[in-house]
């Protein structure tokens, strides 16, 4: 029951923030939306560091100094699964006015689908190889920590879900079309947490490298998409403050609940 919770608690964040389509009547403020991406990208960078990579290395602490490989080797294979997606999924993102990937005919909507599909699915590896590490019982994973992961990325999925939601209102969609798009971003993240979570239950040795793989999936799309959209143009320090509070909001999660 906990891990069915914890995988769909992230989704219910990015429902949230898709249900601002009913409650703001203009686009989303430059100002705010600056502020949200910082804010996701500090949350994303602490659960990598502090409910990830390190428990990755605690596993395997007997090692002594080679306890860093599966964290440097699965961080890094990580970053290469995500580049691999970029390069061969046509996606658009948003406010972008030209695709990425190889050529296709697909709509923009679909393309814009698959941006963020892209963007979500490491976050739910993350959640769900948490879970799975807390039920073999891997050292420096409760089932604490992992509802501390679930909440935090379930909190920065919801200035996500306005993100999406609320520049398709803007494009002309009714409220509950952009609110059911916004909403449906987030289903990969469930079902991307119930893959690994077989997989790990399939694989318990791997367990350090699929921990470490999905901090570096995850650091892949701060640093490719979340931070360049959240510092080009004016109001860039904002988004530095929204990342330090989310930052230290996910650390003291960690920390407390785990």
């Amino acid at each position: 029951m906990a891990l069915l919770i914890g995988l769909l608690i992230p989704l219910l964040g990015t429902m949230l923030g898709s249900a601002f389509v009913f409650l703001m009547k203009d686009e989303m403020s430059v100002r705010l939306q600056k502020s949200l991406l910082g804010f996701a990208s500090g949350v994303m960078v602490a659960a990598s560091v502090w409910s990830l990579l390190i428990p990755a290395m605690e596993m395997e602490e007997g090692s002594g100094a080679w306890s860093v490989v599966p964290a440097a080797v699965g961080f890094l294979l990580g970053i290469g699964f995500l580049l691999a997606l970029d390069e061969l999924t046509p996606h658009l993102h948003l406010g972008a006015t030209s695709p990425e990937g190889p050529r296709s005919h697909l709509s923009r909507t679909a393309m814009l689908a698959l941006a963020v599909t892209i963007h979500n699915l490491p976050e739910g590896m993350a959640v769900g190889v948490v879970f799975a590490g807390a039920g073999q019982g891997a050292a420096g994973l409760s089932v604490a920590s992992a509802l501390a992961v679930s909440i935090g990325i379930a909190i920065q999925n919801v200035p996500e879900g306005a993100i999406i939601s609320m520049p398709m209102r803007a494009a002309g969609n009714s409220r509950w079309r952009s609110f059911v798009i916004g909403s449906l971003s987030g289903v990969v993240e469930p079902l991307g947490g119930l893959v690994v979570v077989l997989l790990a239950s399939l694989m318990t040795p791997a367990l350090p490298y699929l921990l470490a793989f999905a901090a570096g999936a995850m650091i892949y799309v701060v640093i490719e998409e979340l931070i360049p959209e959240a510092s080009e143009g004016e109001h860039s320090n904002l988004s530095t403050i929204g990342f330090a509070i989310g930052f230290v909001l996910m650390m003291v999660l960690d920390v407390v609940l785990g």
